[in-house]
């Protein structure tokens, strides 16, 4: 048996504006997932003042950690609208968990691009995303 005949390679679109880029490396519907997994993706911000996010979500939980550069990521809770600031470093990684409910935006604090690697628990629903202008 051919070891091609074993694997599956599924290509991606990188969605890119002048902000930087996003990618989805799961999105849920591959093959062979446990019966729920929700999406992990990448997001880029091309360089400083880049805004990545602007929203909440009323359902979905997500984890982030940035993989690469310097950010600041804003949070308000939208019960509440208690705010927080964090400055994010890849080279002091952390993993944020945001639960729904907590707006959250990103910032692209350096002229190099920063990547970030998330993970929700649930599958991209448009009505579950809703903006708001942290920046």
């Amino acid at each position: 048996m051919l070891l091609t005949n074993n694997i599956t390679i599924i290509e991606r679109k990188k969605l890119g504006d002048a902000r930087g880029w996003f990618m989805k490396v799961i999105d849920g519907h591959e093959k062979n997932l446990p019966k729920h997994t929700g999406e992990i993706y990448l997001t880029h911000a091309s360089g400083k003042g880049q805004i990545r996010g602007n929203h909440y979500h009323d359902k979905a939980t997500e984890w982030f950690i940035l993989l690469q550069g310097q950010c600041e990521l804003r949070l308000m809770d939208m019960n509440t609208k208690e705010m927080l600031n964090l400055q994010l470093d890849a080279d002091e990684p952390k993993t944020i968990v945001i639960p729904p409910n907590i707006a959250h935006a990103f910032n692209n604090t350096q002229e190099e691009p920063f990547l970030l690697l998330a993970y929700t628990d649930e599958l991209y629903n448009p009505v579950d995303t809703i903006a708001v202008q942290l920046y």
